[in-house]
Formats: C-alpha cells, sequence, structure tokens
C-alpha cells in the first residue's frame, strides 16, 4: 500500500491484531458513559466531550494550556560538547517540518491541534510523510476517534486509520506500523497505548456546572423577583397600586436608585434579598471551578479564583504554572519529536520557554545584569534577549581582574600564605678584626725611603754645624 506516494508494509496475515483494551469505566476514546457502576439505571449521566467544554472553566483550561504552549518556538538544538546545546544554524533536513508542519497548518496552529487533542481525548497521534531520503517532510495530526492502537500477537504495535482527506489518508481501515505514528499519550492509568484525559476526572464536576448555568437560565427567564414589595395597611384598588408601582419605579429606579424615599398612609417598602438556595447555588458554582483546574493542574486564578501570595511577581507566577503544569507536557513534546522525527544523537528539539516570559520585561533584564556580571552571558547574548543587534567587542563574557580561578586560589592556600614565618634565633657574634690598610693608604713610606730620608737630613744637620 502507498502513503504519501510511500510504500507503507501492511500488518502481516499471519499476525493476530487485537484493539488495544482497558478496563477503566468508560470509552477509550475519551467518551464518558458512566459515571459510576449503575448510572445508567439511576437515569444519571455525564456530558459528553462536546457538552463539556460548553463549560467555561474547562474551556479557559484546556485552550489556555494548548496556547500558551503553542506560543513556545520549537528549536532544534546542536550538542557541542562539554553538555552545552547551541541552536543548530545549519541547513539541517529536519528543521523545515519543525516551521511548516504540513500544507495546512503554521506551526502555532499545529500545536494547538496537538495539545487540545490531548487534553480532550487522552492521545494524540500525528502521521508522518516522508521524502525519498525517509527523513520526515510532514506530520499529520489524526482525530482521535479515526485511530485505533492494534497490538499483534508478538507485542508489535500498529494504528488502524479511517478515512481522511485532510491527513491524506485515502482508504478506510488503513493499518500502518508504530514507526510511522508518533502517539505521544496523557498520564496513561489503565493501559501503556490509551491515554486518559483530565475530563476523565472533572466530568462530573464540569456536568454540575452546566446544570447550575442551565438551572439558572431557564429560571430567570421563566421566573421573575421583583427587587422589593410596597405594602400598604389597607386595601388599595387596582389603579391605586398601579399607580403607586409607576411613581415608585420613576422616583427610585434606574438612575435614582439610592434616593431617600418619603412614604405616607402607612405604606412600608421591603427589599429582597438573595436566598440561602441561591448563596449556595453561587457556592458551588465555585466548587466546580476549583475541581476543574485541580483535574487540569492549572493555576485556579486563571480562571478567576483567589491569586496566591506570589502572584504579585510575575516571574514566581509563571514558573509556578510551568513546573504544576505545563512541564511534564513540553517535555513529552520535545521527546515525542526528537524520537519521531529520528534525531541523531547530537540533535534534539526545545521549546523557547522565554516566550512564556516575554512580557515580563523588568526580570529579563535583571537576569541579563546577573548573567553578564557573572561572566555567563555576553553583552551580545543579553542584547539578542531583548531584541538588540550585537555590538562591536560584545562577543566574548565579561569578567573583572580582580577575580582569580579557583586552582589559582587552591595553589596560593597550598603554600599557606597568612601563616606567620618563623622567627631565627640571634647569635653571640664576635667583633670582627679590621683588616689593617695597606700602608700606601694610611698615607706611610715605605722603610727604605724613610731611613734614605733620615740620612739625608744627618748630613744636612753636620754641615751646617
Amino acid at each position: 500500500m502507498k502513503l504519501f506516494g510511500l510504500e507503507i508494509t501492511r500488518a502481516t496475515k499471519k499476525k493476530q491484531l487485537l484493539p488495544a483494551s482497558s478496563t477503566w469505566p468508560g470509552s477509550i476514546f475519551g467518551v464518558i458513559n458512566e459515571s459510576f457502576s449503575g448510572a445508567w439505571q439511576q437515569n444519571v449521566s455525564v456530558d459528553n466531550d462536546a457538552n463539556l467544554l460548553q463549560n467555561s472553566a474547562i474551556y479557559a483550561a484546556v485552550t489556555g494550556i494548548a496556547t500558551d504552549i503553542a506560543k513556545m518556538r520549537m528549536r532544534l538544538l546542536r550538542n557541542v560538547g562539554g553538555g552545552v546545546w547551541i541552536e543548530d544554524e545549519r541547513s539541517s533536513p529536519f528543521a523545515p517540518v519543525l516551521k511548516r508542519p504540513n500544507h495546512y497548518q503554521n506551526r502555532i496552529e499545529f500545536a494547538e491541534w496537538w495539545f487540545i487533542s490531548k487534553l480532550i481525548h487522552g492521545n494524540t497521534y500525528a502521521l508522518k510523510q516522508r521524502d525519498q531520503r525517509g527523513v520526515v517532510v510532514a506530520l499529520y495530526i489524526l482525530d482521535p476517534l479515526n485511530v485505533t492502537p492494534l497490538v499483534a500477537d508478538d507485542g508489535s504495535v500498529f494504528y488502524e486509520l479511517k478515512r481522511d482527506n485532510l491527513s491524506q489518508v485515502e482508504e478506510d481501515a488503513v493499518r500502518v506500523p508504530a514507526a510511522e505514528v508518533i502517539h505521544d499519550t496523557m498520564t496513561p492509568l489503565w493501559h501503556p497505548l490509551i491515554g486518559v484525559s483530565p475530563l476523565y476526572a472533572c466530568a462530573m464536576a464540569g456536568t454540575m456546572g452546566n446544570k447550575i448555568v442551565q438551572d439558572s437560565t431557564n429560571f430567570f427567564s421563566n421566573r421573575s423577583i421583583p427587587g422589593g414589595v410596597l405594602t400598604a395597611p389597607g386595601k388599595i384598588s387596582d389603579a391605586t397600586a398601579a399607580r403607586l408601582k409607576s411613581g415608585w419605579k420613576s422616583n427610585y429606579g434606574g438612575s435614582n436608585v439610592g434616593d431617600v424615599a418619603v412614604l405616607g398612609d402607612d405604606l412600608k417598602f421591603m427589599p429582597i434579598r438573595m436566598t440561602a438556595e441561591a448563596s449556595q447555588l453561587a457556592e458551588q458554582m465555585g466548587w466546580t471551578i476549583e475541581d476543574i483546574a485541580r483535574a487540569f493542574h492549572y493555576p485556579i486564578h486563571k480562571l478567576g479564583g483567589e491569586a496566591p501570595a506570589y502572584a504579585g511577581s510575575v516571574d514566581a507566577a509563571n514558573l509556578g504554572y510551568y513546573t504544576d503544569c505545563l512541564q511534564n507536557l513540553i517535555e513529552s513534546f520535545e521527546l515525542a519529536m526528537d524520537e519521531g522525527l529520528g534525531l541523531p544523537m547530537d540533535l534534539r528539539t526545545e521549546c523557547d520557554l522565554e516566550s512564556l516570559f516575554r512580557m515580563d520585561v523588568k526580570a529579563i533584564y535583571e537576569t541579563n545584569e546577573i548573567g553578564t556580571r557573572s561572566g555567563v552571558l555576553s553583552p551580545n547574548e543579553a542584547r539578542a534577549r531583548v531584541s538588540k543587534g550585537p555590538v562591536e567587542g560584545g562577543e566574548s563574557p565579561l569578567m573583572q581582574q580582580q577575580n582569580y580561578s579557583l586552582a589559582a586560589l587552591a595553589e596560593r592556600d597550598a603554600n599557606s600564605p597568612f601563616a606567620t614565618p618563623p622567627q631565627e634565633p640571634v647569635a653571640n657574634e664576635e667583633p670582627e678584626e679590621e683588616e689593617a690598610e695597606p700602608e700606601e693608604e694610611r698615607g706611610l713610606l715605605p722603610d727604605e725611603v724613610y731611613q734614605s730620608f733620615m740620612l739625608s737630613l744627618k748630613r744636612d744637620f753636620q754641615g751646617s754645624a
């Protein structure tokens, strides 16, 4: 059989293919049939997926998660050694499918549809289209209601697809091997090939919320409760009642609400307040929203609930939202793409988390300052994070010159630089004898010259005598 112009091997007839089954209560395709055992006999029903999405809290949780992840750009990273991954700027054959997954969806629409399918049905199925090299050049997300996982007797997995012209599946009951389908499952509670949607956990709360809204709509459509009752001590005619009502509405209704009323003839006005039953309905509606947020791990303040203590900090709130709700979905998506595209060991995909914090300008500049001051980021890398171009001399990280390496500090400490040097003992030294200076240096004459001089003086003395 050919699919996308390529030959796809069908399951051999020798293998017995059975649908992946589970023991969980409800349909494996996400439509919950019974909320509890015996609910059908008691005429207790739970809304199906389509009706549950009419609940504004469920709609907000599903679309909020899907759009938040979809706005993160998918990057192709390359390992340059030492545990460092940088964005691959080469002309990689795996890059085009990340920018344009198929002929009718861009990357944002593709990611939204991926996570909407996963959150509502618990499963996302993406059919691969390959070129003649075997490289995946397109991905088509299939309707999960039209896909059936099959398991052969030897444990190999296949998927049976129904006709889908948009995804270019032109035949019915097409069986393709698991290598041609990317299957991303929500938490599989009962079978590894069958993910369970969060709707399973909050179906009762969603149904209750829908019924509260429907009952309130019917109540206000079919019944009317006045804002108050104006009474008189005695019997009054219809004409008088109509006149009093008209005068009351014109004088104290609309923009005149709150004016001082002057009543005569012992007339009394009694306002009608919200009943205890109506107050309990409001509390029940708030509980359903909390239960829906709990099932999706979605922050309650995004659904109108009470904000947490750290909500004043956008960075802290987004970090809590990421770790509690988005991180597992994002990392499962990245791993599914890595394995589905058949990336080599030195390549991997990654969602750009900076898109999630793009609006927190203060946090971006603070992290840039810390990164450049600590030598982690170069000035040009910090400028690129705020959409500023590179500058000359900004390619290398900066560090102050008084900072020393740990190796240099260890060598210094090994020599005990702060230890007190030992003092040498002072020895009793005898004074050195002075060397006799040469006679020439002392101004003395040699003996021969002296004797000759003395003889000369003796002759002179005798001659004069």
